[in-house]
């Protein structure tokens, strides 16, 4: 846990103002430690009546490891427009690594510790997917499954998602396309990117696309 503190001094000491980000939690550790990186920190600022999303940018640096430490309370319509243009840039950069990869930060509330999520290789488009088998994450802690050619809709609950895929027919391909609702937390995001990560790959008949679309 000092790293963890290290990072909220820093945020509050380099802002100047008391702009804390709170992490996401989750139970379990994907990547416990990330060499060479910078920090990118996102905060969950009120004005007014709105939510606003502010964004750090003064440590992205393109050749390094990217650590996005994000506030869980955002949703994700203030949050993704704001990841798209770090990786647009990064990607685009004359003196990009090839190797260095892009990870949000959260907490791992039973290790006590910092741990990270690999998303580099993630695109994100902020519409609706024309085609494909939709699963769905909403707001209220529930996944839809839509395939958009049968138009079947089947709500799924998430510990039963891997037995839902598993028992898709065989007789053709699905192309999966992992979708989230505008208004979900980040907080929310990451516990479900954690369950997606978590499912067993590849499943028969079964195509994961690598852009997610939030609508």
């Amino acid at each position: 846990m000092k790293y963890f503190s290290l990072v909220i001094l820093f945020v509050l000491f380099s802002c100047g103002n008391k702009e804390t980000v709170l992490l996401p939690k989750s139970n379990v550790t994907i990547v416990s430690e990330v060499q060479d990186h910078s920090p990118i920190y996102i905060f969950f600022i009120t004005k007014d009546k709105d939510t606003l999303a502010e964004v750090n940018r003064n440590n992205s640096i393109s050749s390094t490891n990217g650590i996005f430490n994000i506030d869980k309370r955002l949703p994700l319509k203030l949050v993704i427009p704001e990841v798209m243009k770090i990786q647009e840039k990064k990607r685009n950069s004359a003196h990009k690594n090839e190797l260095a990869e892009n990870y949000y930060s959260y907490a791992d509330s039973i290790g006590k510790n910092m741990a990270f999520l690999p998303f580099t290789k993630v695109f994100y488009k902020m519409e609706k997917p024309e085609f494909g088998h939709i699963v769905f994450f909403d707001k209220q802690n529930k996944i839809n499954t839509i395939d958009l050619l049968s138009m079947k809709n089947v709500l799924v609950k998430k510990e039963n998602l891997q037995e839902y895929l598993n028992g898709l027919p065989s007789d053709k391909p699905h192309k999966f396309i992992f979708c989230f609702a505008n208004d979900l937390p980040f907080g929310k995001y990451i516990e479900d990117e954690i369950l997606i990560q978590s499912l067993k790959f590849p499943i028969p008949n079964i195509n994961r696309t690598n852009v997610e679309f939030i609508f």
